[in-house]
């Protein structure tokens, strides 16, 4: 695939795993979206009219200078926040047709989210906060998949530690497990390493993607990072609120 550059650029990334785990072969497709905020001054424009497809999983990086829309864009494709103008569907489901609880219920169902900022709750031990997701959707044994996943991220001896009682490095593993219990199609992270250290935070970055192999999840990162972009198999490029690059990461 070529990169893509032009005034209204619009890509498809269709590398990945189509129709993974019985779902569309399209994990999201994102039509001339667009996000405006009013302020005393005139309209501020943080997104405009962006358009592309990322296929069911694939693992894709958005990046691009502060301020250019990279974490508005996660927040509308995931339906934390609605556009001024455009479409997101997920997995086919177009999200504007949905009301809050309909745009919850999808996230609940098939995504999940690593944050820069963990929150936790800091009352319930590394293996509380895992459960809880599972939990909230009626889970009757959220424990299990709880402790095995925290296994696999290498944290079976800090299952009753609270966050406050784990290192930065182990506190985004408990995150990166809390956003993989559930088994979503679709992962979202925003800024993954921003607050870890070199060594760190490539152990994380091993982590998501060794993840993202075994469960087949479309991966979508926010980062300022060029060499986690790297590792992607596409990225998207933003310049004040557009697209100007899509493409196959070298």
């Amino acid at each position: 695939m070529t990169n893509i550059m032009n005034e209204n650029p619009g890509a498809t990334l269709n590398a990945g795993h189509a129709g993974a785990r019985g779902l569309p072969a399209d994990a999201l497709h994102v039509t001339g979206l667009s996000k405006t905020v009013p302020l005393p001054s005139g309209p501020l424009v943080i997104l405009e009219d962006v358009s592309f497809t990322i296929a069911a999983g694939d693992s894709v990086a958005i990046v691009g200078a502060s301020g250019s829309g990279k974490s508005t864009l996660l927040s509308l494709l995931a339906g934390l926040d609605t556009p001024s103008s455009g479409d997101v569907s997920v997995h086919g489901v177009l999200l504007s047709a949905l009301d809050e609880d309909g745009r919850a219920r999808v996230r609940g169902e098939r995504l999940g989210f690593v944050f820069q900022r963990f929150q936790f709750l800091p009352s319930l031990t590394a293996l509380e906060n895992v459960m809880l997701p599972l939990e909230l959707g009626g889970d009757v044994d959220a424990e299990g998949p709880a402790r095995r996943i925290l296994a696999q991220v290498g944290l079976s001896e800090r299952l009753g530690h609270y966050p406050r009682q784990l290192s930065g490095g182990e506190q985004q593993r408990v995150a990166v497990a809390r956003a993989f219990v559930t088994q979503p199609s679709l992962l979202f992270a925003d800024e993954p390493t921003g607050n870890l250290d070199t060594k760190t935070g490539q152990a994380i970055i091993d982590l998501l993607f060794d993840l993202n192999s075994r469960h087949g999840t479309t991966l979508v990162l926010v980062t300022h990072d060029e060499q986690l972009a790297s590792r992607c198999r596409h990225t998207l490029r933003l310049d004040s609120g557009r697209l100007v690059t899509a493409g196959v990461a070298a």
